[in-house]
């Protein structure tokens, strides 16, 4: 126990010089909940409780304090994260960004909208809400506020590139990306889209052949039925996948296309952290949106704090005094986490700001040198199809 408050008074200094917060006991219960879940490992208050250094006699006041706290409606998640998260990208100028949009269902009951930054091969929470809604598909405009915000969160001038599953291939956000928010974007379509292209007839994406080892980049062309454009394709089959790779973009497309969407699964990576993998977000008993977006803050703190103390950990040499690996084949977040738990008993130092560096990863991770390698090897035939843009460009 003795150790514990050096977690805590780190943390306290991070965000507290961050936030000006209406009332500092709500920054003191935050950090212990941190505290807790980076000890504990799991979403559960009464797990956290041994972990707070309190006056409380009882384990079930700290509970209840906890309590409190995610249920208290003058706490606004997304404006104490924005200035965290604002300064840790200070960094980032004019480098390339990747932002990715999910979804996440818990107990059939809530959907959980997220948008990230793609690092380093995770992705690190930007703005979110949780809803109640039956279904991972939500329209345009339950998430149109989200982006809304996040832009408002990026250095000026960074250039980003907008990454989505085929959920959101939906014209209405392509526009809005394009037009509004000046973003570049990747996103997934469904095969059962129509194309067109100027002088030949239309035609569903999943009809367009392709074959095995063969990628097809079509170039201003028009989807959907309201011909929505100018857009580019980029079509692949590949050898040992299952299903075809289909994505639009803004851009001209090519091989760096896929890519570049390939990025976006680092945002599933970061909802299996906070469920199965990691925090166990699962676990937790609370069933109001509200409290659940309050919780997600806990999450998403804890998420950069660990990311960023990986990230020097790495940067310092010192990755193999807590990973067995002898390349990385842990997350950032992962040898973050181990770093933590090591110093109570090592008494390592722990970082003090949080920083996510533009600069390219120094030690990539890899599962293992074979996978890497096959990777790396992968080709394809490539066919590129440039078409004449119709008179009038909706895009």
């Amino acid at each position: 126990m003795k150790n514990t408050p050096n977690l805590y008074d780190t943390l306290f200094q991070i965000l507290g010089q961050h936030v000006h917060w209406l009332d500092i006991r709500h920054l003191h219960t935050l950090t212990w909940m941190i505290v807790g879940l980076i000890k504990s490992k799991t979403i559960s208050l009464p797990e956290w409780a041994p972990f707070v250094d309190s006056r409380a006699n009882y384990a079930q006041s700290t509970v209840r304090r906890f309590s409190r706290w995610l249920r208290n409606e003058k706490i606004k998640t997304n404006e104490l994260y924005a200035p965290v998260i604002r300064d840790a990208l200070a960094e980032w100028g004019e480098h390339t960004l990747y932002i990715a949009l999910d979804t996440s269902m818990l107990w059939n009951e809530f959907c959980h909208i997220r948008v990230s930054v793609i690092y380093r091969g995770r992705a690190i929470p930007l703005v979110w809400k949780t809803i109640k809604h039956k279904s991972s598909t939500v329209a345009f405009e339950k998430y149109r506020d989200l982006l809304k915000k996040a832009v408002m969160l990026l250095p000026l001038g960074t250039n980003v590139v907008f990454l989505a599953d085929r959920g959101f291939a939906d014209t209405k956000l392509m526009q809005y990306l394009s037009k509004t928010l000046h973003w570049h974007w990747r996103i997934r379509v469904k095969s059962s889209f129509y194309t067109y292209r100027r002088n030949q007839r239309r035609c569903k994406i999943k009809n367009i052949k392709l074959k095995r080892g063969q990628a097809r980049f079509w170039h201003n062309v028009y989807i959907t039925e309201k011909k929505f454009g100018v857009v580019h394709l980029a079509l692949a089959k590949p050898i040992g996948v299952k299903e075809n790779w289909l994505i639009v973009s803004d851009q001209p497309t090519d091989i760096s296309t896929f890519d570049d969407y390939g990025l976006r699964f680092d945002i599933e990576e970061n909802f299996l952290d906070d469920k199965s993998g990691g925090f166990q977000l699962e676990s937790s008993l609370f069933r109001s949106a509200d409290a659940i977006s309050r919780l997600c803050l806990v999450l998403a703190l804890a998420t950069l704090f660990l990311v960023c103390q990986g990230t020097e950990v790495v940067v310092s040499g010192k990755r193999r005094w807590v990973d067995a690996h002898w390349f990385r084949g842990n997350s950032y977040l992962k040898i973050g986490w181990k770093w933590v738990l090591r110093a109570f008993i090592k008494g390592y130092e722990l970082i003090t700001q949080l920083v996510l560096s533009p600069l390219p990863d120094p030690e990539p991770a890899m599962a293992s040198r074979k996978q890497a390698k096959e990777r790396k090897e992968r080709t394809f035939s490539i066919q590129i199809d440039v078409y004449m843009p119709f008179e009038t460009n909706t895009l």
